[in-house]
């Protein structure tokens, strides 16, 4: 073979790799949480299919779970209302979804658990013995149910169990006396008894906490003992406090204990106590739950003066460095102040509980306004899209170009941009990855975010940066543009590409716009403006991170400033990766005809004769 042959066909090779690449951005997600998981004890694919079998049991017959199919194997690649640490489930998040069937024993495998909630449901039968076995549970919540029969006696066997609701279930029989030494229980709206002989009735006030009672009675006691001292004693410590915190130049937590106190200034930062939050929530009633992803719940609540605020409970929270090191990432956060970004009011830390608190956005994310309206709801007209679009970009620029350390947030899409009163775009969950992940450095192929909008490299490699926002950026102007998803298995029977960059690509060079734009909009649109977004959107989505603009410059070409010299080298490169794949898909077949022809003449010749 001649040396520029040679030459070329490194050139197709190199192209076609990278054309291929975004075309099987799911086998390599599936494929790095198989290595990342190879050496576990439960398999994924073990684990997916004891949550599909689990679902089949619930009688999942109103489609409001539609991710958990076999094409994702791994449940911890997407799966919604589920939670995952090191490749294993260990968070199902199942109430108020509508389940009537009972409760599969295929839950059994899914032996990393530790919370269980599958609330406000029409599930019936007796509570399953064999929960027993979910050793490593911590949180159940099987309340507002329609359980019959008592609660087996195994159950004692759960030793790491803290949260137990039973509440508002038609339960009779004796409570485990081991159970009374969880920390919190509710046994409220059963008749259930505490003491099998007297058969007398438990007082069951919500979440009852006899730990709790048992060691403010101690206290209480000891205090009565050294009233004087105590006194004096606190007296003194305050007046101490107060001298010290002159030092602090800024509102500071008057918690932090040693030297870090005035360390960590807060400015307007509020730290909220436990008890605030259980009210502003309602205990984190699941009827207050507006959202879900990779970080935990978000719930909607009321402060104590009127304030409606977003509550987001980390579910995945692992940092060595304990709260001083959360306390960090906090700051980091708050000091990330920009109109486009989801400001930070408050947080709550505990020695299990992590929750940061955001100011409650009415019109809810973009990904709702796109694809979740209910009828007689407002949606996006082209106006408020390209809105949008610009709020994100100066949001993310802030983050990347203002932010010192530079922050990357590592998943953005439609569903982490929310809509303030006047719909302005407002860019929330950055920083959290770092915060979450802080122990998982090591691990290269610790990969989050959501498929679709998951840029190649990072997948491979597992590295994050700038570039890799910018990939996610450009998905979303994908999504803003047509309203549709970033991958959307449908267009599987329609032999059309899966990930939405790809259809769009084969669209746009057949020359079909009318086919790209959200039907939604109608021809409420303006022509020129969609196309700019389309081509600010491709030059984002590039396989290279070295060709993707940052994002400074994305804001300059949405404004029209060197837009098209980038978009007419798109073009011809876009051009000459088309022609050479196809040649060389030509000169393969020419190849594989002469090599078929040349094994016809061997075969012909070794006959006997």
């Amino acid at each position: 073979m001649s040396g520029p042959y040679m030459e070329r066909s490194k050139r197709l090779q190199y192209h076609f790799s990278a054309h291929i690449l975004t075309r099987i951005t799911i086998c390599w997600f599936i494929f790095i949480s198989l290595i990342r998981n190879g050496f576990s004890t439960s398999a994924p694919d073990v684990e997916g299919e004891a949550l599909m079998d689990l679902l089949k049991s619930l009688n999942a017959s109103n489609n409001k779970i539609l991710d958990w199919n076999y094409y994702l194997v791994s449940p911890c690649s997407g799966w919604s209302h589920v939670t995952c640490l090191n490749g294993h489930v260990t968070y199902l998040s199942l109430g108020s979804i509508g389940f009537s069937g009972t409760l599969s024993p295929a839950i059994t495998k899914l032996k990393f658990l530790n919370s269980l909630e599958l609330q406000d449901n029409n599930l019936s039968g007796p509570l399953p013995e064999y929960l027993s076995s979910l050793v490593n549970l911590q949180t159940l919540d099987l309340s507002h149910n329609m359980f019959t029969g008592s609660i087996p006696s195994s159950w004692a066997q759960l030793s790491h169990l803290k949260h137990l609701d039973l509440s508002e279930n038609d339960l009779s029989g004796t409570i485990p006396s081991q159970l009374f030494s969880i920390r919190t229980f509710n046994f409220t709206g059963t008749r259930l008894t505490c003491d099998a002989k007297v058969q007398k009735p438990c007082d069951t006030g919500a979440y009852l906490e006899v730990a709790t009672r048992k060691s403010k009675l101690e206290l209480f006691m000891i205090a009565a003992s050294c009233g004087a001292f105590f006194l004096l004693l606190l007296g003194a410590a305050f007046t101490y406090r107060q001298h010290h915190l002159k030092k602090c130049k800024e509102d500071v937590f008057v918690d932090v204990a040693g030297e870090d106190e005035c360390k960590y200034s807060f400015g307007q930062v509020k730290r909220f106590s436990w008890r605030e939050i259980q009210i502003a929530t309602n205990s984190f009633s699941e009827s207050n739950v507006i959202g879900q992803g990779g970080f935990g719940k978000v719930y909607k609540g009321k402060l104590m003066d009127n304030t409606r605020v977003a509550v987001k409970r980390l579910t995945n929270y692992h940092n060595p460095g304990g709260e001083a090191a959360f306390l960090r990432e906090v700051h980091l956060i708050s000091v990330a102040v920009h109109k486009n970004l989801l400001r930070l009011i408050g947080f709550c830390t505990t020695g299990s509980e992590r929750v940061l608190v955001y100011p409650f956005m009415k019109n809810l994310s973009v990904a709702y306004r796109l694809r979740e309206l209910k009828p007689g709801e407002e949606g996006l007209d082209w106006a408020r899209r390209k809105k949008v679009a610009f709020g994100t970009a100066h949001g993310l620029e802030y983050l990347h170009e203002h932010c010192n350390p530079k922050i990357i947030h590592r998943d953005l899409k439609a569903g982490n941009i929310l809509l303030d009163d006047d719909f302005e775009a407002v860019l929330c969950d950055f920083g959290l990855a770092k915060l979450v992940d802080a122990n998982l450095t090591h691990v290269t192929t610790q990969v989050r975010g959501t498929m679709g909008h998951i840029a190649p490299e990072y997948l491979s490699t597992g590295k994050s940066s700038e570039k890799t926002d910018v990939f996610g950026y450009g998905i979303t102007l994908l999504e803003l543009v047509t309203g549709q998803r970033a991958i959307d298995f449908s267009r599987l029977e329609e032999e059309e590409d899966v990930l939405l960059v790809d259809h769009m690509k084969k669209l746009l060079r057949e020359k079909r716009l009318h086919d790209i734009v959200d039907s939604n909009l109608k021809s409420n649109y303006d022509h020129k403006e969609v196309e700019m977004i389309v081509q600010v959107a491709l030059l984002c989505t590039q396989n290279a991170p070295e060709a993707r603009p940052r994002m400074a410059e994305v804001v300059k070409m949405l404004q029209g400033v060197g837009l098209s010299e980038r978009w007419a080298e798109w073009e011809r490169l876009d051009d000459a990766r088309n022609h050479e794949l196809s040649v060389s898909l030509m000169e393969h077949r020419f190849a594989w005809m002469d090599e078929s022809t040349d094994e016809q003449e061997a075969m012909q010749l070794s006959e006997a004769r």
